[in-house]
């Protein structure tokens, strides 16, 4: 789902002093990020580096929106878009290369140098339109200084790290691989997840680069699944979210990826033991790379092309080299037709209402001042303002996208499968004792099913749903679809598809990114939790460490043993309770410190600031509660209100106390910015909170 995280602003009335948190990929704002080399050769050193196919770095200082860093690692990122020959290279900018440092929970800093792309936007627009309906990076741009002198306009993009797969996936330790060869074959396979290389992993080293400590009998297990036994593919791949990563890469024709030359992707397998795709480098959107679709166009294809690439190549014809990774999807007809469902929602969400063109002239108009002077682009400025709506030439020719995307709009809502879907009501749900029913009105369908889940850390299960009347669903044949299930009383999120024999639809459209929730019976709760304690309160040694607090909402003691913390959904029972009892309707602190020599309720890990995954478990390994949370602020908690059984919302602190209204921060919605400023009345300090969107 969509998070929104908030900044604070501490304002001392007496004496007057201002901290404040920021989204640093906030794309209204232009980040200001300064190099600083010693040497002056500094750009032959790095130009060596990439020649020799290094990964090491030289060392160099920056400064980031004021905060100077010393002892960094710098190198150049990416492929093609480094050559010794060009001034404006990209940087990767590794902070904790010498000692333990970051900005913002970031550590790595990545910088694109907005090549091929005259527009400058196609990177942070297609960030920008992923993110709806997957995981999938923040980018905005930045300022880029070397030694003082201006350098130019880059992107700056999220990386996809450990930290990024907790804050989307709650988990971070298991099986990882970023999917770019060590050299890219432009008539091979490359990262396509064929079979083709043998049964031995060794053959698989140089194509998939494993970023995990483990992974490769997971990663050969993937790859054996979708070649050979494709029928149970939902059993080790998340099918849902792959479809919607090829959907989206046809969509704006960014090809170069998968669907391409089958590279710039990531695979990470989640806690429920399905791997996940993530996009990465998408500076060639919008058609700006049309060298192969690795299938009718293998030998390039043209502008003209481009607006009516078949979204079904890869199944209506050939493929020059296997793409089992979409072919042996599409093959499968239900999934096909909830590929073409995705389609038709990023075309009616971005393209139909021209919600995609606004954003792209709001982010030009965010950089054009410093695109102007920026004397190293390498397109100039003219074409800058051009490349939205025109086609600008330079070695090739690159697609004006507003030119593109209205004919590729017009030509896939024509698309067979594409128009015909089922109309879908917004579901209904209900609770009788220990089952919940699910009911969906559903106009011009065959089949609708319901797929749910009891807690993050699970697959979503698939049921099908009756219009037989004896499912609560009124009459036999009215269109109303019921389905039971049995409740275990906990939150339960879920969404619905419909398809006839050649259409298919999602409620909500963008499943499973979004879905329906019921509220589960609230037993023992993690109440509220603060990760930056800096004077709220001390443990028994004097420190102001993070904390967690549960509650019990039942009229009974719940003894504790054997059940488990963790802020890892990879690794559930991480710490485990001591020999203690809650009472009922009673508090229990636990401090999240890492210091279990400080007494028998201090965990093994602390809370990171910056936002991450909270998960308790009970004697069976079943989620009791969990929840995931976003940048968090000194001494402002995250709680529950109502106390025990209400939504997480921000509020003044109230460590084994009720959470109560006066504690509560109320937020103030405005047309174009939500605020509070709190408490009120006052004893001298305001707190000034602003919503921020984190994707």
């Amino acid at each position: 789902m969509g998070r929104c995280g908030w900044v604070f602003i501490f304002l001392a009335l007496l004496p007057a002093s201002v901290k404040a948190q920021y989204n640093f990929y906030d794309i209204n704002e232009v980040r200001d990020i300064r190099l600083y080399f010693t040497q002056p050769n500094w750009d032959q050193i790095l130009d060596s580096l990439y020649v020799e196919g290094q990964e090491e770095r030289m060392l160099a200082s920056v400064v980031i929106e004021g905060e100077r860093f010393d002892n960094v690692g710098v190198r150049y990122k990416g492929f093609s878009s480094v050559s010794v020959d060009r001034k404006k290279n990209p940087f990767n900018i590794k902070l904790d290369y010498v000692s333990d440092q970051s900005f913002y929970g970031q550590t790595k800093i990545k910088l694109s140098n907005v090549i091929q792309d005259p527009s400058f936007v196609r990177e942070t627009l297609s960030y920008e339109i992923a993110r709806k309906y997957m995981p999938a990076s923040r980018a905005n741009f930045a300022n880029v200084y070397v030694n003082d002198t201006f350098w130019g306009v880059y992107t700056n993009v999220e990386p996809v790290n450990k930290r990024f797969l907790r804050d989307r996936f709650s988990s971070s330790e298991n099986a990882f691989f970023k999917c770019n060869p060590e050299h890219l074959e432009l008539n091979g396979e490359n990262c396509n997840l064929s079979n083709s290389p043998g049964q031995d992993s060794v053959l698989y080293y140089s194509l998939y680069d494993q970023k995990s400590d483990a992974g490769w009998r997971e990663l050969m297990e993937l790859i054996h699944t979708l070649n050979n036994n494709a029928d149970s593919i939902e059993n080790v791949l998340n099918v849902n979210q792959t479809l919607w990563m090829h959907a989206f890469n046809y969509v704006v024709i960014n090809f170069d990826s998968y669907i391409g030359y089958a590279q710039n992707y990531y695979l990470y397998k989640d806690a429920t033991g399905l791997f996940n795709p993530i996009l990465w480098d998408m500076n060639q959107s919008f058609a700006s790379y049309r060298l192969t679709d690795a299938s009718d166009y293998f030998r390039g294809f043209t502008i003209n092309e481009a607006k009516i690439m078949d979204p079904l190549a890869h199944l209506n014809s050939f493929s020059v080299h296997p793409r089992p990774l979409i072919r042996k999807l599409l093959e499968n007809d239900t999934f096909k037709r909830q590929y073409l469902a995705h389609i038709r929602t990023i075309v009616e969400e971005n393209i139909l209402n021209g919600e995609f063109y606004q954003r792209a002239i709001a982010m030009q108009s965010t950089i054009d001042a410093y695109v102007e002077r920026d004397n190293n682009a390498f397109y100039g400025y003219e074409n800058f303002l051009l490349n939205l709506d025109e086609t600008v030439s330079d070695l090739v020719d690159y697609p004006g996208i507003n030119d593109l995307m209205v004919a590729r709009g017009d030509y896939l809502m024509a698309y067979e499968g594409i128009m015909g879907a089922p109309v879908i009501e917004t579901p209904t749900s209900s609770i009788s004792g220990d089952t919940v029913w699910v009911h969906e009105e559903v106009r011009d369908a065959e089949r609708v099913f319901m797929y749910y889940r009891n807690n993050m850390v699970q697959p979503f299960i698939r049921l099908e749903m009756f219009d037989d009347g004896m499912h609560k669903d009124e009459q036999p044949g009215d269109g109303i679809y019921g389905v039971a299930l049995v409740w275990e009383g906990s939150d339960l999120d879920y969404y619905v598809y419909a398809e006839n024999d050649s259409a298919g639809r999602f409620m909500p459209e963008r499943a499973a990114h979004e879905f329906y929730s019921i509220q589960g019976n609230r037993g023992l709760v993690i109440n509220e939790l603060m990760a930056v304690n800096s004077s709220t309160i001390l443990d028994e040694s004097g420190d102001s460490d993070d904390w967690v607090e549960l509650f019990n909402n039942t009229r009974n003691d719940i003894e504790l043993t054997g059940y488990y913390l963790s802020d890892d959904a990879g690794n559930p029972t991480k710490w485990q309770f001591p020999d203690v009892t809650i009472g009922a309707g009673d508090f229990l602190l636990v401090w999240l410190d890492d210091e279990e020599d400080e007494g028998q309720l201090h965990a093994t890990f602390k809370l990171s600031s910056e936002g991450e995954y909270l998960m308790l478990s009970d004697l069976e390994g079943k989620v009791m509660d969990e929840v995931r949370f976003s940048t968090q602020t000194s001494d402002a908690s995250f709680g529950r209100y109502t106390n025990g059984t209400g939504s997480f919302v921000y509020m003044e602190p109230s460590p084994n106390k009720i959470n109560t209204g006066e504690s509560l921060i109320n937020v103030i919605s405005e047309p174009k910015l939500d605020f509070v400023l709190y408490p009120n009345p006052t004893n001298g300090l305001v707190k000034l909170l602003f919503n921020q969107k984190l994707n």
